[in-house]
């Protein structure tokens, strides 16, 4: 015989129908079903109020809650959203703290609920992250170990041109590389920049950016057409972690000292602004005493790079058991008459394929590991931790 199923609505009712039936105490129904006297005259007293419909059971949510947000408040509050329709709950609450004499503001978490459950927020686009290095960042002891690049940001000169720069420093002497303005943001204009710097200070071991074009994108190991070129002169690449400028930190304190000391009010022209940057980095190099330095400019502690530019670009080898592909224009490689996606920043290069099992490959660009590759389903796929 199967055993029978009930539940706790089904348990209630039961208890109800027994009750009514009169045929045993209360004291007696109650021990037989593992309740107390006061359970059992409660759910007789729902009962008889509200019928089999009062036996389901009820939230313990209180009705009310002496920190909810009144009326007066609340209206208060998305008037003034309505007002400053991108401003946020601690901007919203300082305004009005301005222009009203009362003390009982909520919380901003508070307001911010409020203006969700009022659709006066609109949810944000996911974006997609550039695939980050996945090594450790790697501490400078010494000149050329790191350097570290980023735009400052954008602003605008006195006759309204747009005013980028670029600035290039060393990780270690806190020296100030390049602070260049481009006419364009782009691989090709910040490639020529850092060309330029090569041939003058020499190479670094890695170089650490963000996650931003023209430095990684969202593509297989995060590469673009410069950090291809960075790749083919070994230089280590390093992506901090995405919302994380703190890992870039030193760097980025440099840009404030910029934007005050030579940004402040910006110059009439952008040649004149880059004059500025000139003699505003000349002098953060050689006499601005540097506290981590204590007290002592960049320049005391900065040497050029024993690794010079080469004049030619050698060609990348493999060990003699891997296989290599070439990456054709379209940024894929044949594979027994097919075409397997790599990446168009890799076009006219050469990958490694390392065998690690049956049918399956472990993908490479110089030092950089890009994937997976599984011959049975003809796709590289990206590892989480691109770095040996």
């Amino acid at each position: 015989m199967p055993w029978k199923e009930t539940c706790v609505m089904d348990e209630r009712v039961a208890f109800i129908a027994a009750c009514l039936a009169a045929e045993e105490s209360m004291a007696e129904l109650c021990r037989s079903r593992g309740i107390s006297r006061k359970t059992g005259y409660k759910w007789l007293e729902r009962y008889r109020e509200g019928g089999t419909e009062a036996l389901v059971e009820r939230s313990r949510a209180p009705l009310t809650h002496p920190h909810a947000i009144g009326p007066e408040m609340a209206r208060l509050l998305i008037e003034a959203r309505m007002r400053h329709r991108n401003w946020g709950a601690r901007k919203l609450l300082a305004w009005l703290a301005g222009r009203h004499a009362r003390s009982d503001w909520p919380a901003p978490s508070t307001v911010s609920d409020l203006l969700k459950n009022s659709g006066l927020v609109n949810a944000r686009r996911r974006r997609r992250r550039a695939t980050p290095a996945g090594g450790p960042l790697i501490a400078a002891h010494g000149p050329n170990e790191t350097w570290c690049a980023d735009f400052k940001g954008c602003f605008f000169t006195g006759d309204a041109g747009r005013c980028d720069p670029l600035t290039i420093s060393d990780a270690h002497s806190r020296f100030l590389l390049r602070c260049q303005a481009v006419a364009k943001t782009d691989g090709e204009h910040v490639r020529a920049i850092f060309e330029a710097c090569f041939r003058q200070f020499g190479l670094p071991v890695s170089l650490r950016t963000d996650n931003g074009p023209p430095f990684a994108s969202t593509g297989l190991g995060g590469l673009t057409r410069l950090s291809v070129s960075w790749l083919r002169l070994g230089i280590r690449l390093e992506r901090i972690e995405a919302g994380h400028p703190e890992q870039n930190g030193r760097h980025e304190r440099m840009h404030l000292t910029l934007k005050q000391d030579a940004a402040c009010p910006p110059a009439r022209t952008l040649r004149a602004q880059q004059r500025q940057f000139d003699r505003w980095r000349e002098e953060y190099n050689n006499e601005r005493p540097h506290e981590a330095l204590g007290q002592r400019p960049p320049a005391e502690f900065y040497a050029p790079s024993p690794r010079p530019y080469p004049a030619r670009l050698e060609e990348i080898e493999y060990p003699d058991d891997w296989t290599s592909r070439s990456v054709r224009k379209a940024g894929q490689m044949k594979w027994d008459g097919h075409d397997v996606r790599v990446s168009r920043a890799l076009r006219g290069e050469r990958v490694g394929l390392e065998p690690v099992g049956d049918g399956v490959w472990r993908v490479h660009f110089a030092h950089l590991v890009l994937g997976m590759f599984d011959e049975r389903e003809l796709r590289i796929r990206p590892l989480k931790r691109a770095w040996k």
